[in-house]
């Protein structure tokens, strides 16, 4: 089983539940907003049936000629001021209506259309006078109604869009930070390649030019050249991969890095290897891959002091990690950055490529499950990394 693979069904696995979460979201509101029209509707339905009523004894007292205190009857009928109604006879002859459009309703046909949407929506309230004598009361749903009802498919809709545009936003970032993989790698492929390859056609015009003689010397840089090639292709090798640990000497370890990079840099930068902790001190690294994130460290170093400056590598330890501290006195990284150094295709250099810090913490962290971050960083005073690797692995 790779490493990728596992990342790979851990994005799918965490794209099935936040699209299942959104579904049961989006179907827990609408159930929710139901009961609500659901209870709105049943107390529409009992303030018409009230309204029925007041209409009723307000037609009897006038029938009977009672005219007593009649205001409370108004009172009920006029407090009516958000559902729309239709008082009709038998015939469908509007007799009243309230809180329709005052303006639309001086237009011809307009009462007819509405009676024909409350008839749709709802059956009418029967007030029946005596067994020759009754009108209806028609109604439709309040605009709050309305309102509920269409809002959560509304909510839905915008919950589609979003996740739409979430999965086709996090596709298209997906596609480019794998592009500037692709193309980090195999930059950094040709760079890995670059010394020793060069190394053996200097090496290759010599033999020609001595016949096929070779001097112990060149025989001995030889060795190192095919070393070299054979370290780079255990490098990649191992990314993607589970590789084995060994227990390594860690000063040891970082000392034949800084001795193997010595001779290839700059003679204006200056490596000052200082240990602080116990010179014996064993850890479980994978070293073809940890003295890869100490070369990556020290060339972003020098990257950041442009050829020029001096670079520190510490060692301290804790009781449960040790500790490597590599600063530089170069230009310095601001705090808005400091983190986003770390992603894929990110570089302040104009001929990087973005992919050594992103290589190291993937080699630190996800390997060796230690840690890689910025200590500390100033402008135009320098940086500091640390790396922190478990002691007991």
């Amino acid at each position: 089983m790779k490493f990728s693979s596992i990342n790979y069904q851990q994005k799918k696995y965490w794209k099935v539940v936040i699209f299942l979460l959104a579904i049961i979201i989006s179907v827990g509101t609408l159930v929710y907003t139901r009961i609500l029209v659901n209870n709105l509707k049943d107390d529409q339905y009992k303030q018409i049936t009230v309204l029925a009523d007041a209409y009723k004894n307000l037609n009897e007292m006038q029938i009977n000629q009672q005219f007593g205190d009649i205001s409370f009857l108004f009172q009920i009928i006029m407090s009516n001021k958000n559902i729309p109604l239709i008082l009709a006879d038998t015939n469908d002859v509007v007799l009243e209506h309230r809180n329709l459009d005052s303006v639309k309703v001086l237009k011809a046909g307009y009462l007819e259309k509405q009676l024909l949407v409350m008839k749709s929506q709802h059956d009418p309230i029967i007030i029946n006078y005596s067994s020759n004598n009754r009108h209806l009361i028609y109604y439709k749903d309040s605009k709050l109604i309305y309102q509920l009802t269409v809002y959560p498919f509304i909510q839905l809709m915008l919950v589609v869009f979003f996740i739409l545009v979430s999965y086709f936003a996090f596709n298209s970032s997906r596609k480019y930070e794998q592009n500037k993989v692709w193309s980090g790698m195999s930059r950094e492929t040709a760079h890995q390649l670059g010394t020793p390859v060069s190394s053996l056609i200097a090496l290759k015009e010599n033999l020609k030019l001595t016949k096929g003689k070779i001097s112990n010397e060149l025989l001995h840089e030889l060795e190192k050249d095919t070393d070299r090639l054979e370290l780079i292709t255990d490098r990649f090798s191992k990314i993607g991969s589970i590789p084995k640990f060994e227990k390594e000497n860690l000063h040891l370890a970082i000392s034949e890095t800084v001795q193997y990079m010595k001779p290839r840099i700059s003679s204006q930068v200056t490596i000052i290897f200082a240990p602080d902790s116990d010179e014996k001190m064993e850890v479980m690294i994978i070293p073809s891959l940890f003295d890869w994130v100490i070369e990556n460290l020290v060339k972003n170093a020098i990257n950041a002091m442009e050829g020029q400056g001096i670079i520190s590598i510490r060692i301290s330890e804790t009781d449960k990690y040790a500790q490597i501290d590599v600063k530089d006195n170069g230009k310095g990284i601001p705090r808005s950055r400091q983190k986003t150094i770390f992603k894929a295709g990110f570089t302040t250099n104009a001929r990087g490529w973005g992919l050594g810090l992103s290589l190291s913490k993937r080699i630190i962290e996800l390997y060796h499950k230690g840690q890689i971050f910025v200590k500390w960083s100033e402008l135009d005073k320098g940086t500091t990394f640390r790396l922190k690797l478990k002691k007991n692995l």
